[in-house]
């Protein structure tokens, strides 16, 4: 369906500022995250069948940042682990499935954080700020693994994103204004690996990566058209492919899942092309002669289960993504429900249950909540005893006054 949707449709709509940015958790087709200008990130279970009502209640409400939240980005291997970026040039790492705010980096960027990118299973992230450096960061560590200043000479914004290999690919500008792309080894970053300019545009390029056929998808904001490229690990690393052209600019950009592509048709990608007034998918084919499946296309891809469990992941575990076969299309699962139980602050080790897989009603932690809430009733009816103790006080002084104001009268 392309086109613009009734105005009565319900939406999701429970932030008090613009939304900036959203992303699909990896491990539930139903749950997305969103970060706004209220400097609140939100977690949402959208119902399995779409909405009929406007959804105005979050799962939970993630609070930490000074600033507005323009970035967020699930763990791609690891279950309710959450990335955000705020104006406040702080990268947060949650876990949703308490709430919390486990990793806390504030003091690594200096200036606006423009994109954060996982690697293939989590344990790094890059980064590219507007003090033009790209920084590779291991944030359970907390330290900055490889850094390059002045990746992009340009003063316009910079893209940094992790390949499957490792190596980082970023886009940005020339000094003269042009735009570039290059590939960068953690292990090195004196040099790119290559560096290509490309026209002299001044649209952002966003690239959109698929680690299964190692295709990048360049869409510049207010290009017309999509350019894709090859990186492989021969010279020239980053090879021109083909554009795809239209006539309307884009204003944004999203892409589908790999699992959601139709297999039958050769689908190799499908974006969704927002413009003034509507989305339009945009579909990308092989023409294949045969009916058969082209096991060459379609690698076995990261399925929907996790790896990890987002404690082993903050406990220092790493672990690559399950990767699952598309050769009969991708059948969904049934998702389980978000469930997000608030951390007992007097237990240290939350239990995970392991064979639901979310950190949800497990006994331990089941019972530390419930004994959180008793405590925290018993807390309310003390303080309202005291109230009560301290109103007779006031009173019995106030009665005691008034019979000395009126023994005086009377005598």
């Amino acid at each position: 369906m392309t086109g613009r949707i009734d105005k009565s449709y319900p939406t999701v709509c429970g932030h008090t500022g613009p939304v900036l940015d959203i992303d699909w958790c990896p491990h539930n087709d139903q749950v997305i995250a969103s970060g706004s200008e209220d400097c609140t990130v939100m977690v949402w279970q959208i119902p399995e069948n779409g909405l009929t009502l406007s959804l105005t209640e979050p799962v939970v409400i993630l609070e930490g940042h000074s600033k507005r939240v323009g970035i967020v980005a699930w763990h791609p291997t690891a279950r309710n682990v959450l990335l955000s970026a705020g104006c406040d040039n702080t990268v947060i790492i949650w876990n949703v499935g308490t709430g919390e705010a486990l990793i806390t980096l504030d003091d690594m960027h200096s200036d606006m954080i423009y994109n954060v990118s996982w690697n293939r299973n989590g344990s790094l992230i890059c980064t590219a700020s507007k003090d033009k450096k790209v920084r590779v960061i291991d944030p359970r560590k907390q330290e900055i693994v490889a850094e390059k200043e002045k990746a992009h000479e340009g003063a316009r914004p910079m893209r940094a994103i992790f390949l499957a290999d490792g190596n980082v690919f970023t886009t940005g500008f020339s000094r003269m204004s042009e735009r570039q792309l290059a590939l960068w080894n953690p292990k090195n970053m004196q040099e790119p690996i290559a560096l290509h300019e490309m026209d002299t545009s001044n649209g952002v390029l966003l690239p959109f990566y698929d680690p299964d056929t190692s295709i990048i998808y360049l869409c510049g904001k207010g290009d017309s058209s999509i350019r894709y490229f090859e990186i492989t690990d021969e010279s020239p690393y980053v090879h021109y492919l083909n554009t795809f052209s239209s006539k309307e600019p884009q204003r944004g950009m999203g892409y589908m899942p790999k699992r959601g592509l139709d297999v039958n048709k050769c689908e190799i990608a499908r974006f969704f092309k927002l413009h003034e007034r509507k989305c339009e998918p945009i579909i990308m084919t092989v023409p294949r002669k045969s009916d058969l499946f082209q096991d060459d296309l379609y690698p076995d891809t990261a399925g929907p289960e996790a790896s990890l469990e987002a404690e082993e992941w903050f406990e220092g575990k790493n672990a690559d993504p399950l990767l699952i076969s598309l050769k009969h299309g991708y059948v969904p699962g049934k998702n389980r429900d978000l469930k997000v139980v608030k951390k007992n602050l007097l237990d240290n080790k939350p239990s995970v249950n392991k064979k639901s897989g979310l950190i949800g009603p497990a006994k331990g932690v089941a019972d530390g909540v419930s004994t959180m809430q008793n405590e925290a009733k018993l807390d309310e009816i003390l303080k309202e005893i005291k109230s009560i103790k301290d109103t007779i006080c006031n009173q019995d002084e106030r009665i005691s006054k008034l019979e000395q104001q009126m023994a005086k009268i009377a005598a």
